[in-house]
């Protein structure tokens, strides 16, 4: 089976590049009939908060992508603590001293002579007298994984193709502090080993860490998920910005956003495929494929959002915002809902069509509407009454256009904008549209 997860630290509100993460991965366990995983990062104890965790849990739900289990790295530190002893004993991870400021020292020395800055492995040379001294010298020590040097790293990535690192080129990655605390590397493959999962989809600033962490399943004795790298996200301006990274589901909320229409934006966004509106999420899931996805930026701009949301109210049917607008009819719905820029708009309506409404309208407008009530009272109520109500008063009055139209709209609704009025008379009623008519 399938198996995707979602690992994000509870430090925060999620932003659009994760939204995007996690959306993916959710598509691609639905698209293969398997599971998506909420895990939450949360070996950093000082900045990881409930309140963090309680708001990803309610954004996921908002967006309609409700993990199928959940887990939490906080109740997992047992098991990284082994898997340290594991590698420790075969080799693959050793003690270090060196502070940050001796390392920063280090890469400034090897800058200057034109070399990478990497790290070079003196701590391999300490002897057990020299873990000794430094024990008595209390200095704790911080853990590095061992990199195989004579093990090229390649895999096939679902994104961007054929891999290849040189393990040499890099450093040995520090897997925990001096302090205890775990960093994400080991973690993160102890995790995905032991909870089964098949797939892992993450951005490109985490291709690096991906070669890293295939030795680590290696010498875990682990198999390693597919791996997949989308490219990042960039503002409308075609540069990563302070906005983008601020881009919620607050502030989508506050702007009367539609889910599905975050959704329908970041699934489509990079790939080759065009953004339609949708009115649910089931086309999202069929169309899903990572051979869709290209290796160019994908450039997110939050007023697109804004458009394809109206797009897609104008798309739903009643029952897909039924408990969202108790009391709204169908009837009501259907009438307005070509019209809304956010379902909020729908309760307007509904409140104009069931009156009262202020209304201004030109002075030499007033005789006009007289004869317009005059002209309805004496009309069959149809359906079709609206039709047949300007079609008399253009017989009789010999207006047209706007100068037919506006002041009646005027009078029934008080906006010179709106729904289709034929949709809008039959709603408001013979008697009221009477009252309106005579009022204004």
């Amino acid at each position: 089976m399938v198996i995707t997860r979602f690992a994000p630290s509870p430090t925060g509100r999620l932003h659009a590049g994760n939204i995007r993460t996690a959306l993916v991965n959710w598509l691609l366990a639905r698209a293969m009939g398997g599971r998506f995983l909420l895990r939450l990062d949360d070996t950093d104890r000082a900045r990881s908060t409930e309140a963090a965790a309680d708001a990803i849990r309610a954004d996921l739900d908002w967006l309609g992508l409700t993990p199928d289990g959940e887990a939490r790295q906080s109740d997992r530190f047992a098991r990284y603590d082994a898997a340290l002893e594991q590698l420790a004993a075969a080799g693959r991870a050793y003690r270090a001293y060196e502070t940050p400021e001796e390392l920063e020292l280090k890469r400034r020395v090897q800058q200057s002579r034109g070399l990478p800055p990497l790290y070079d492995r003196a701590a391999l040379a300490l002897s057990a007298a020299d873990h000794e001294r430094m024990v008595a010298e209390s200095r704790a020590p911080h853990w590095r994984f061992k990199l195989d040097h004579d093990a090229p790293i390649a895999w096939e990535d679902g994104v961007r193709g054929a891999c290849h690192f040189h393990p040499e080129a890099l450093s040995d990655p520090v897997i925990r502090r001096a302090d205890g605390s775990w960093l994400y590397l080991l973690p993160s493959v102890v995790d995905d080993a032991e909870m089964g999962v098949t797939h892992v989809v993450r951005g490109e600033d985490h291709v690096t860490n991906s070669a890293v962490q295939l030795q680590m399943f290696a010498a875990l004795g682990a198999a390693p998920p597919a791996l997949a790298h989308l490219a990042l996200l960039t503002g409308a301006d075609a540069a990563l910005s302070k906005r983008l990274g601020s881009e919620g589901v607050d502030s989508w909320q506050a702007a009367g956003i539609e889910p599905l229409a975050v959704c329908a934006l970041l699934a489509r966004l990079g790939t080759s495929q065009p953004v339609e509106p949708v009115t649910g999420l089931d086309p999202l899931i069929q169309s899903f494929s990572l051979s869709h996805f290209g290796r160019a930026p994908a450039r997110f701009d939050p007023q697109d959002l804004q458009a394809l949301s109206a797009r897609i109210l104008h798309a739903l049917p009643h029952e897909a915002v039924a408990d969202r607008l108790p009391g709204l009819g169908a009837d009501i719905w259907t009438a307005v809902q070509g019209n809304l820029t956010r379902l909020d708009d729908a309760r307007d309506w509904q409140a104009i069509i069931a009156g009262p409404v202020s209304a201004t309208v030109a002075d030499e407008d007033r005789d006009y509407l007289q004869t317009a009530a005059e002209t309805l009272e004496r009309l069959d109520w149809t359906p079709d009454v609206w039709q047949a109500l300007t079609g008399a008063l253009k017989e009789t009055t010999g207006r047209k256009g706007r100068a037919l139209f506006m002041p009646l709209r005027l009078a029934l609704t008080g906006e010179a904008h709106g729904p289709d009025m034929a949709s809008l008379l039959p709603l408001i009623g013979r008697d009221a549209a009477l009252a309106r008519l005579r009022g204004a």
